[in-house]
């Protein structure tokens, strides 16, 4: 196993090498192309919004499982990718998220050819797109269309998150909100509306809003553009609004209210539009699923305790059309989406062979 987590951690630095910001991941997902044919597997090719499919044979094709990781980082082009390593740590921007585990797809392919392991059914490692930000997990969505309901699960793997079993999707959904104005000079104008001004009043009735504890919600403005000059009154400015809940039915009524805050602030002279940016859909395996319960076990044979969680994973496509679907993680670290993201390469062992087990057991039992 030593040398197979070397040859992981070094095609994880290889792909972390190359720049993979949301809505460019083309290089790294050429790069993924060839690796894989190179690995000899069969029905390799690239869909039209840049994800990566190939297929590892099995005994038969009547029944198949799908691990994905997703190519993208929230990483720029142009930054940094410079590699630090030390005693049992590497870090670097995207190491963690997520190139260690698109590594792991290979890592996976490797464990199984060298344990000669034939597998039932087809499995397809696929390296998807458009999970960051704005990407509102485009890539899964093709991926999902694609499958549909035929495969026996679909397995996401993340790079930080060992220990952890995803399998409820937390319900997303994205605004921008423009406000727009006649605009003029400060001081002769000063009275006219500005639509700076008319944002953060929108803004201020946002946070009055008092929001579930239970079935946990959030909101969050991430983002504010707008305004010409310090002398300017701004005839246009626009925030992106970020709406989280645990409950599909609070996100859906906090979204009513944030569109009627946007509606009733229209006003002769100010006028407001409201464009929806992001939907991840809420979805949810119920904890004795016998996905969710494999999990538990596959954790619990590397002596590591399961620990299961909400969030906003590409498992939230298939999780929202009721398909089954689990994210998992295989190391842990920190500093995910900074510049020092890094992660601990002595938890590799045990999370590949989590990703293994899923995989050989997952046909043996989610196939009966």
């Amino acid at each position: 196993m030593e040398k197979l987590i070397e040859k992981v951690i070094e095609r994880a630095i290889a792909i972390q090498q190359i720049p993979a910001p949301t809505f460019a991941e083309q290089k790294r997902a050429e790069y993924l192309r060839q690796a894989f044919e190179d690995e000899g597997l069969t029905k390799v090719e690239v869909d039209k919004y840049g994800n990566v499919f190939a297929c590892l044979p099995g005994k038969s094709s009547d029944t198949s499982l799908v691990v994905s990781a997703h190519t993208d980082t929230v990483f720029p082009a142009e930054t940094d990718l410079t590699i630090h390593k030390s005693e049992g740590r590497i870090s670097g921007p995207g190491i963690g998220d997520n190139s260690v585990a698109v590594a792991g797809l290979f890592g996976l392919l490797w464990h199984l050819r060298e344990e000669k392991i034939t597998l039932p059914g087809d499995l397809w490692l696929v390296a998807n797109v458009c999970e960051e930000g704005l990407g509102d997990l485009m890539g899964m969505r093709a991926v999902v269309k694609r499958f549909g309901n035929t495969p026996l699960a679909y397995l996401i793997v993340e790079g930080i998150a060992f220990g952890r079993i995803y399998h409820r999707g937390l319900g997303v959904r994205r605004y921008r909100i423009t406000a727009e104005t006649r605009g003029g000079h400060s001081w002769v104008d000063f009275g006219s509306p500005s639509a700076i001004h008319e944002l953060a009043e929108v803004i201020n009735h946002f946070l009055a809003l008092r929001l579930p504890v239970r079935k946990r919600t959030s909101m969050n403005v991430g983002k504010i553009n707008g305004g010409v000059s310090i002398n300017t009154i701004a005839p246009k400015a626009s925030l992106e609004l970020d709406l989280r809940s645990e409950s599909g039915r609070n996100l859906t009524q906090l979204s009513r209210k944030v569109e009627r805050i946007v509606r009733y602030a229209e006003r002769p002279g100010v006028h407001f539009s409201l464009e929806q940016i992001g939907d991840r859909p809420f979805g949810e395996l119920p904890e004795d699923h016998p996905l969710v319960q494999l999990g538990l076990e596959v954790l619990s044979r590397q002596r590591a305790a399961g620990d299961l969680q909400i969030g906003s994973t590409d498992a939230n496509i298939p999780l929202s059309m009721g398909y089954p679907a689990i994210c998992i993680g295989l190391t842990n670290g920190g500093g995910a989406h900074t510049t020092d993201e890094f992660i601990y390469t002595e938890m590799l062992p045990k999370g590949l062979q989590q990703l293994v087990d899923l995989v050989t057991l997952g046909f043996e039992r989610l196939g009966s």
